[in-house]
């Protein structure tokens, strides 16, 4: 089992920059793809990001693919989200996400065995 802990989550003004950070431990993650989901009041989660951790290859949402870039740290167990031009329809609680599954059906229907707690992303108008 994987425990994820995300930090970063803030109030921030329209068009600022967030750099979400979520720390894995608990096991090694060289099979695993990470990743990030979010939910917005009233809506379901939905995907974000992924991204593969042994090699690195990336997967974003078309909402967040021009704006967002995920990354990991190899060395720190870490992985990133960089949220540029941030806009109030992005205001939501952020997960991690980690499973030893590939990016496919499960990553985008979120099927996948580990979460974190979550860090709330407001951003004002």
């Amino acid at each position: 089992q994987v425990q994820l802990v995300e930090s970063g989550g803030r109030l921030v003004q329209a068009g600022g920059s967030l750099r979400l950070s979520c720390a894995a431990s608990g096991r090694t993650f060289s099979s695993y793809t990470m990743g990030w989901f979010r939910q917005a009041p009233g809506k379901e989660r939905e995907f974000v990001a992924a991204i593969n951790w042994s090699s690195g290859n990336t997967y974003y949402a078309n909402s967040a693919k021009v704006r967002f870039t995920i990354s990991r740290d190899k060395a720190e167990n870490t992985v990133y989200l960089q949220m540029n031009s941030l806009k109030p329809e992005d205001t939501a609680v952020y997960y991690c996400a980690a499973d030893s599954a590939f990016y496919g059906s499960r990553w985008r229907s979120g099927d996948l065995r580990s979460w974190g707690q979550g860090t709330q992303v407001t951003v004002s108008s």
